[in-house]
């Protein structure tokens, strides 16, 4: 088991070291120092000491890969490379390149937390919610209730989310007055403020992955263990929770461990349309205001994160099915 967890976390630093690589010569081959400057003081009439100090105050006036000036290890630490690529393997991001120059660590932590208090709640009653509905339609199957409940899951999934969002808004903040329409606030008043979202979520998600967990009930219905379960007299309730949902958890914590990045990086539609400082809300500023350090920075985050969470799957197909540690 060991020797598993070690395996797949080399490869998941292999892979972090890429993209983190990968990810710094495409933005500064798309855009250099120099251009930043020009975007951040605003537009083209810049002059060369205006470039010089914004880049000087940003660390930017450094060479990009290797520093002959310097003298001993100093020529490969006092470079952009190793401030802006380097650093970030040690979780040290920096500060922002807009006016204010705030410490991207500090508010990455900060707004994780409003991040945290959407998604988790919206991952927990979204897994919940798509294992009992595709158990309940299973259970009637070939029936009208699941007819009708795969009719009512392609119609959810054809909706886009922006549409739940805006008639949500409008029905129960506009004409209701039930919740907030945005904002955020902290302690139990959270509460009135990331309903509606986390209900809009959960409605925007149900139709695609209950049909998926439909589906993959179905599958292990038919197979010879189910038909020998029901032989000796089990009924079909027993037969679906002891034995169905047991052994189809790997396909489901596949699915339900996609969703895992998305506890930590936010929402961005919903984190925008509602107001609410996190992540995503914080990656849609840094876009609008062209702010690539933060861009950069969160690129690397997102990246770890998808890491981790992939790790933390493959540790609970070994749970779940001891073979797969095998692989």
């Amino acid at each position: 088991m060991l020797n598993y967890i070690i395996r797949r976390a080399l490869y998941g630093i292999l892979v972090l070291l890429g993209v983190n690589i990968f990810t710094f010569i495409l933005f500064f081959t798309v855009n250099t120092p120099d251009d930043m400057a020009r975007l951040n003081i605003g537009g083209k009439r810049v002059s060369a000491d205006q470039i010089q100090k914004w880049k000087a105050e940003r660390g930017y006036d450094k060479p990009m890969y290797f520093n002959a000036a310097a003298s001993g290890s100093s020529k490969v630490t006092e470079t952009i490379f190793w401030e802006r690529s380097v650093g970030l393997l040690a979780l040290n991001f920096g500060r922002a390149d807009g006016e204010a120059g705030g410490d991207i660590g500090h508010e990455i932590a900060t707004r994780m937390k409003a991040s945290l208090a959407l998604a988790v709640p919206t991952f927990i009653l979204t897994v919940m919610a798509t294992v009992g509905l595709g158990l309940l339609l299973v259970f009637f199957r070939n029936t009208p209730i699941d007819f009708w409940g795969v009719v009512l899951c392609v119609f959810l999934l054809s909706i886009s989310s922006l549409f739940y969002i805006i008639v949500g808004q409008f029905m129960f903040s506009k004409v209701m007055r039930l919740f907030p329409i945005s904002g955020f606030a902290g302690g139990l008043d959270v509460v009135k403020f990331l309903f509606l979202p986390v209900a809009l979520s959960l409605l925007a998600r149900l139709g695609g992955d209950a049909r998926l967990s439909r589906a993959m009930f179905l599958e292990e219905v038919g197979k010879d263990y189910v038909r020998t379960a029901r032989a000796k007299g089990l009924s079909e309730r027993l037969v679906l929770l002891r034995h169905v949902l047991r052994n189809a958890l790997i396909p489901i914590i596949t699915s339900a461990g996609s969703y895992l990045p998305f506890i930590f990086m936010g929402s961005l539609v919903f984190e925008s349309f509602f107001g609410i400082p996190g992540l995503g809300s914080y990656v849609i500023d840094a876009i609008g205001g062209q702010d690539f350090a933060i861009v950069r920075s969160m690129v690397f985050v997102g990246s770890l994160i998808y890491i981790v969470s992939y790790m933390l799957i493959d540790i609970l197909y070994t749970v779940v099915d001891p073979r797969v540690r095998l692989a």
